[in-house]
């Protein structure tokens, strides 16, 4: 599947698939969004409840999100299990032009974005002495999970115009299954097929402003 790099509205990068016709993030911006989406709605949610926190991301992509959150719980200490799954890696080749560590001007980014782009795949790495990341490579649907065994889903798939089967009832009820009771689905996508499809498993849900300049809505839907 052929990938080309992009720039995104706050500076940042993301890919581009052309076959899909499909961006990995949002062009209004990568960081802008995985920051609001998934650490301020998603982690910053649930560390106030709990010690530790166990997460599973559905599409680690480029590896964003594991570094927004490495680099959060710096400030929070938490103790973090994260479950990172993708079916399709990306090559170093890419991985190597991402320029998040340059934008994020955080001293840690450069040294943890390689950590976690260096960890092997599918054994748990420690990053931090606080961030314990597996990356799992294998499709969703393939998973055999525990039940309740999660505080919080990034659920970050390609849109369901390009990839509907992981935003069917099946998999939302697999999700539902899985997070503890009070646990957080974070996504960036609220349309209506998808709202009522969590409903339909039990998840109460909630809309949110999106990042700034950008995605009006996003969604928070809690066990």
């Amino acid at each position: 599947m052929k990938r080309e790099i992009i720039t995104t509205a706050d500076g940042s990068h993301s890919l581009y698939v052309p076959d899909l016709d499909e961006h990995y993030h949002s062009y209004h911006g990568s960081i802008k969004e995985s920051q609001r989406v998934f650490i301020e709605l998603g982690l910053e949610h649930v560390a106030e409840k709990v010690d530790s926190v166990s997460i599973l991301e559905v599409g680690m992509g480029t590896g964003l999100n594991v570094l927004m959150t490495a680099l959060a719980n710096e400030g929070l200490k938490k103790n973090i299990r994260y479950d990172a799954i993708e079916a399709f890696p990306l090559e170093d080749e890419l991985l190597n032009q991402l320029n998040y560590a340059d934008q994020l001007l955080h001293p840690s980014a450069t040294e943890l974005f390689e950590a976690i782009h260096s960890a092997p795949w599918n054994e748990g790495t420690a990053i931090t002495d606080l961030f314990v990341l597996t990356k799992i490579e294998a499709p969703i649907e393939a998973i055999d999970f525990s039940p309740e065994q999660y505080d919080l889903i990034y659920f970050d798939a390609f849109a369901p115009d390009v990839q509907g089967e992981l935003w069917t009832d099946d998999i939302f009820a697999k999700m539902y299954a899985i997070l503890k009771p009070g646990g957080v689905l974070s996504t960036y996508c609220v349309k209506g097929d998808v709202k009522r499809a969590l409903i339909k498993q039990g998840f109460r849900i909630e809309k949110h402003n999106g990042p700034d300049g950008g995605k009006r809505e996003v969604l928070r839907a809690i066990k």
